[in-house]
């Protein structure tokens, strides 16, 4: 008798799994992974050019003044091309953004800013994504509103579509 029940463990196993499995496929999931920097100052970081037209990004950039937004692109980002309009459209209406290009070389991003506008006043280049992880972005494009203190106040991931424009305006506003 007791050698027979042994027989059904295995089966029982394999029922709580494919049981489990199913529940699991069956919820709702998160596809995005919001920064638990919201709230927080920048980190410390200082990169250098991405290219030699623009002057590099650092901490300080974002100190004094009024807010401002901090976009994380890479040229080879098919996303970062949706957006390029959105953000030229932002920035004729005074804002003033920073860019980070990820792991990209200098004439990718000379390249991707001849054929696609170049909204920024300065572009950093974060080689090995150091920056990116350090404030919480989980992949490009991905754009942050950080205030004059330097702190992060709002995180749109994903490319910025018409209607974000308006949302990201709302969310600058709101960092004066």
């Amino acid at each position: 008798m007791r050698n027979r029940i042994w027989l059904w463990v295995p089966l029982a196993l394999f029922a709580f799994f494919a049981g489990l499995a199913g529940y699991m496929l069956t919820q709702e999931k998160d596809q995005f992974v919001e920064s638990t920097m919201i709230g927080e100052p920048l980190p410390d970081f200082a990169l250098q050019p991405a290219f030699s037209d623009l002057p590099g990004a650092s901490k300080g950039d974002f100190v004094g003044g009024g807010p401002r937004l901090l976009n994380i692109w890479a040229s080879w980002c098919l996303p970062c091309i949706a957006e390029a309009p959105q953000l030229e459209a932002l920035q004729e209406q005074g804002v003033e953004i920073v860019g980070i290009a990820i792991r990209d070389r200098p004439e990718d991003v000379a390249n991707f800013l001849a054929r696609h506008g170049n909204p920024y006043t300065r572009i950093g280049s974060d080689a090995i994504s150091e920056v990116q992880l350090a404030i919480g972005s989980s992949g490009v494009p991905e754009t942050f509103v950080i205030d004059a203190a330097g702190v992060i106040r709002y995180q749109h991931i994903g490319d910025i579509r018409e209607d974000d424009v308006a949302v990201l305006l709302a969310e600058l506003e709101k960092a004066q």
